[in-house]
């Protein structure tokens, strides 16, 4: 899992649906989900959880797609296995983990220092704790 210390910048509802968004050192990120926490609240500070395996990755990207979370990261380190690589990578004074293909990483030819983009789809983002009362 990774973890993203956030601040709450938007909250919309249809009904039981739940759009959430958040700043994190100038840059924006969304949530879907069909439950939030009534302390959830427009400049709370929250710490957001993501599965590694949920965490895409694009060097050299340019162009249009579905994710509503697109963020800027730099490649920390790359531990490679026999089928699999898990690329840890910076986010200002976070780390973020992405789990990957061993192929993908050899087919983007990732190595520490790469900037990268990192997709995450809005409805695989949550908040696991409120950190301000």
């Amino acid at each position: 899992m990774s973890y993203i210390i956030a601040t709450v910048s938007e909250i919309k509802n249809v009904e039981s649906l739940h759009y959430v968004t958040f700043t994190c050192h100038k840059q924006n990120l969304s949530m879907i989900s069909l439950e939030l926490d009534k302390d959830v609240q427009i400049d709370k500070k929250v710490k957001l959880v993501v599965k590694s395996s949920h965490v895409a990755i694009a060097k050299e990207f340019t162009g249009l797609v579905s994710y509503a979370n697109q963020l800027a990261m730099t490649v920390h380190s790359i531990n490679k296995g026999k089928l699999l690589c898990s690329v840890t990578l910076e986010f200002f004074d976070m780390f973020i983990e992405s789990i990957i293909t061993r192929d993908a990483s050899e087919k983007m030819s990732l190595t520490s220092g790469d900037h990268i983009t990192v997709f995450i789809k809005a409805s695989e983002i949550a908040i696991c704790e409120i950190l301000d009362d």
